[in-house]
């Protein structure tokens, strides 16, 4: 740790006195500078933090009184030591109006040399002391700047690796994990609240053609737009879950009744059904496929989670075999 070298402000009108003092300094270790006047002493306040002002009080146009007074208005100059220099204060009066104005000590005229340099060696001793602390302070706030930092990072490096654990890294959609999850939740919640909920599996009917005659690129880009498209044919509560390939997944919140359910899944189906833009591995092309979608309604707490897959999963079968772009409802 570099600290900086203290600074020692000498005040005095007498050209004579300043140099005797620079020379009773010399080896203080300090960087001495020094102000005939009190306008002076301010002008290089302003500029320069001292750690100590050696103030002659008995000045011309402004007195040391008056300097003290000044530097202890300024917020930033406040806590400047100020030694008082001078042969006025014999008495009890000045001295207490010396301490008045801001003087931490004084020393008398005729100056003692060990005295001065003693004193002086104090304040250095305590401007260093106070300077390594604000250093140390400094440091430890950069410190925890950069642990927060570190912290935030590692904070959003675990909610990515979370999402990707429990995400679709083409579509962004819940990948199987989280379908099940968020299955197992709607059953438990079901018993409390609403009147019961759906599964819905769905197959892309002609999607393996586009993959083959257009390539592995569009093919994804294909299923990211069904993805959008059943996002946007679903309510905020539901979800839509990519299972692996082709295969999609829907569970619906707040249906109990077979006949609301079909108008909703042949919704679903007239929009995957609609044409897809897109660009193949020879140029722009319109890809038409469409959707089989098996359907299971919740039976209960006596149905488990596989047995309502495995009934929708059956239904689904079951409009491949129908005839593919159908929804089919498990019995």
């Amino acid at each position: 740790m570099t600290l900086p070298t203290p600074k020692i402000l000498v005040v005095d009108d007498t050209a004579a006195n300043l140099v005797a003092m620079r020379h009773l300094l010399a080896n203080s270790g300090a960087a001495i500078y020094e102000a005939s006047s009190g306008n002076a002493a301010l002008a290089l306040c302003l500029d320069h933090e001292f750690a100590l002002i050696l103030l002659d009080v008995n000045m011309p146009d402004m007195d040391g009184f008056e300097v003290a007074f000044l530097i202890g208005e300024d917020e930033r100059l406040r806590d400047t030591p100020i030694i008082f220099v001078t042969a006025a204060y014999a008495d009890d009066i000045n001295r207490v109006r010396g301490y008045h104005f801001g003087a931490v000590d004084y020393i008398e005229k005729p100056i003692n040399d060990m005295i001065l340099q003693s004193k002086v060696r104090v304040f250095l001793e305590l401007y260093r002391a106070r300077a390594e602390l604000k250093a140390t302070l400094a440091e430890l706030e950069e410190r925890n700047m950069q642990l927060n930092v570190e912290i935030a990072e590692r904070l959003r490096i675990e909610e990515r690796i979370r999402h990707q654990a429990t995400h679709d890294m083409l579509t962004g959609l819940p990948n199987r994990v989280l379908f099940h999850d968020r299955l197992v939740t709607a059953m438990q919640r079901v018993p409390r609240h609403g009147p019961g909920f759906a599964l819905a599996l769905l197959d892309i009917d002609g999607f393996k053609g586009v993959n083959d005659n257009h390539g592995h690129p569009a093919g994804d880009a294909l299923l990211k737009a069904i993805a959008l498209r059943l996002g946007d044919e679903v309510r905020a509560a539901d979800t839509v879950a990519r299972l692996g390939g082709d295969e999609f997944a829907l569970i619906l919140e707040d249906i109990g009744d077979e006949t609301l359910l079909l108008r909703r899944c042949e919704q679903v189906c007239s929009k995957l059904a609609e044409p897809y833009p897109l660009e193949g591995s020879s140029g722009p092309f319109e890809a038409r496929v469409s959707a089989s979608i098996g359907l299971a309604l919740w039976q209960g707490a006596h149905q488990n989670d596989e047995a309502l897959i495995q009934a929708a999963d059956r239904a689904l079968y079951q409009a491949k075999e129908g005839g593919k772009n159908r929804c089919v409802v498990a019995t």
